[in-house]
């Protein structure tokens, strides 16, 4: 018992929240608002969703890479540290060049580094809970905390000074990000059963194929929400502070779920709380398409936001977790990552352009 204790005092709680709020922050600046950054650069509709399009992209690519490198060298945060610092630098170039070509290139070459940093913190942040993986949600749901705090700062932001400030921003809260994967410790790796097994022996398992694809479509519904959602409602006369409070009251949503969901994962088993999740998906986009008009509604189907990502992310994190093992699981995080928010991004994001 004294041993379990110390384990779980050792967590490097803080620390490892802190990660995820600067890049929730940092992606709270960036979904609601680069669209409309883009459109007032004077992109067009079929440019800003092809923009998108290729950040979405290097999610198939990078975050496999990147994983291999992880587990392959057991060093997965000198690869976030890296992989942070170039993210930084590399956005910045948004502020010294200009015209789509330019945009195009800094997009692909920043998304390359951007992708990778995530997947791997997941492995990092469950190697920290060996003790107790359930403990995860209480520290993702300070990564809804930055989103939601950055999502109203910048909606009443834009309010009253010029939407072409927000690459500033965003580098600012890039560069967080990197001084919070400096001050975050490695996690030691334990070996397990699971280690023996061969990548491609878990790969082509038919519960990880059926994991990959519900995944993959679960984020192909999301392409067209996260790229013009905004656009959508700003066309229907909503300002920018109540699209900021829409897209906060979502993440809000979340947040309470991240509270509850330790106990009710002892009650319900994963795959119930994925197909839930699903089903209210359903839900929320029907509701979206037809009353985008009525804010009481607009405002429920929101609130679905805990089921469309959070319950969903939840699951699936648990179920990489159980599926991968400790050798394979900075791989496992990264194709998560890759097939679902990648091709899957990527794909609902094309058919929307």
């Amino acid at each position: 018992m004294m041993q379990d204790k110390s384990a779980a005092n050792q967590v490097p709680y803080w620390r490892l929240s802190g990660f995820y709020f600067f890049y929730f922050a940092t992606l709270g600046a960036f979904l609601p608002y680069w669209s409309l950054y883009l459109e007032n650069q004077g992109f067009s509709a079929l440019q800003i969703g092809e923009l998108s399009a290729l950040m979405v992209a290097t999610k198939i690519i990078a975050p496999n890479l990147w994983g291999i490198i992880a587990d392959y060298t057991g060093k997965s945060l000198r690869i976030i540290r890296l992989a942070s610092f170039f993210a930084t630098l590399f956005f910045a170039g948004f502020l010294y060049f200009s015209g789509y070509l330019w945009f195009a290139v800094l997009t692909v070459i920043f998304s390359f580094f951007w992708n990778a940093a995530l997947p791997q913190f997941e492995a990092v942040t469950l190697f920290h809970l060996r003790q107790d993986p359930h403990r995860y949600s209480q520290i993702r749901l300070w990564g809804s905390v930055g989103f939601i705090l950055t999502v109203l700062g910048i909606g009443g932001f834009v309010e009253y000074y010029p939407i072409a400030l927000l690459p500033q921003i965003i580098i600012l809260l890039l560069g967080f990000i990197w001084l919070s994967a400096l001050i975050t410790p490695e996690a030691k790796i334990a070996t397990s059963s699971h280690d023996n097994i061969g990548i491609w022996g878990i790969l082509l398992r038919p519960e990880i194929i059926a994991f990959i694809l519900v995944y993959m479509i679960l984020q192909l519904a999301h392409g067209p929400y996260y790229v013009f959602f905004s656009i959508f409602l700003a066309k229907l006369g909503y300002s920018g502070t109540v699209i900021g409070l829409l897209w906060a009251l979502g993440v809000c949503a979340e947040i309470v779920l991240f509270l509850v969901i330790k106990p009710i994962l002892r009650w319900i088993s994963l795959r119930t709380l994925l197909l839930i999740s699903i089903f209210l998906s359903i839900v929320r986009w029907l509701l979206i398409a037809h009353y985008a008009d009525q804010i009481v509604i607009l405002a429920i189907a929101q609130c679905l936001h805990a089921a469309t990502f959070g319950s969903s992310h939840v699951a699936a994190i648990h179920l990489v977790h159980q599926y991968f093992g400790d050798q394979h699981q900075g791989k496992g995080q990264a194709l998560y990552s890759s097939m679902s928010f990648g091709l899957g991004g990527m794909l609902g994001q094309g058919n929307r352009v």
